[in-house]
């Protein structure tokens, strides 16, 4: 098996910790350290890492000011209790990206927003309705 780890820069890695745990229904738990962090299914597959913008000597995760977080990147996670999460995310952000919708390529719901630092993120339903 082969699995892919992403990383993304983050300016506060406890709040940003904190936040996908929120928004993943996951267990509110630390991150590792301060600068770095990983946001861990039930299962144990790592969802995502998060990264202090600047710490350690990483040549794209130098700074947000060298280029916008998130340009060409899409965070896309699919949820197998897309009901439940859809508010508690509206608690989460003062708005949506995207509303609630099916996908007509997927057939599946989904709706996006943006994190703490402006990366965009889709839920979408781990099967359609």
């Amino acid at each position: 098996m082969k699995r892919t780890w992403t990383i993304i820069g983050v300016a506060d890695v406890p709040r940003s910790f904190k936040w996908y745990q929120s928004l993943l229904g996951l267990p509110e738990t630390a991150p590792a350290h301060d600068y770095f962090g990983q946001i861990i299914d039930s299962d144990g597959t790592v969802l995502l890492c998060l990264h202090k913008w600047g710490a350690h000597e990483h040549p794209s995760l130098t700074s947000p000011h060298d280029a916008k977080p998130g340009n060409g990147l899409l965070l896309f996670f699919r949820i197998d209790n897309f009901d439940t999460v859809l508010p508690k995310v509206r608690a989460l952000v003062s708005r949506l990206e995207e509303e609630p919708h099916v996908n007509p390529n997927t057939g599946t719901a989904e709706f996006s927003l943006r994190d703490p630092d402006g990366y965009y993120v889709t839920i979408s339903a781990l099967n359609p309705d």
